[in-house]
């Protein structure tokens, strides 16, 4: 919840590295607390982009089957290219490269 954000400060250069600082922007942080539990379980997808222009988001865990991994990637997929603006032209995704956490990215040919 907003209101506990402050008493959370205390421990924030611990949790923040580590990537579990809840946030507003990523919508971890909401005065329904319910509604938004239950749209994270239902696989609701944050994805973001830094100042490169690269797009990071998690698409799968590896207790996922290839199938689910597969299906997400998709769903990701078709999620970035309706972000597109009406505006721009060429190509909007240039490359796609996956990668597992702690390891090197491998260029997904499409």
């Amino acid at each position: 919840m907003p209101a506990m954000m402050p008493k959370l400060a205390k421990v924030a250069k611990i949790l923040g590295p580590k990537g579990l600082m809840p946030n507003p922007k990523d919508g971890t942080v909401s005065p329904d607390v319910k509604k938004m539990v239950t749209e994270l379980k239902k696989g609701k997808l944050v994805f973001k982009s830094d100042k490169g222009g690269n797009v990071h988001a998690v698409i799968g865990k590896i207790s996922f089957d290839s199938t689910k991994l597969l299906d997400n990637f998709k769903a990701f997929f078709d999620a970035l290219k309706r972000t597109k603006p009406s505006g721009l032209k060429g190509n909007f995704i240039e490359t796609v490269s996956m990668s597992t956490t702690m390891s090197p990215s491998v260029r997904v040919t499409m």
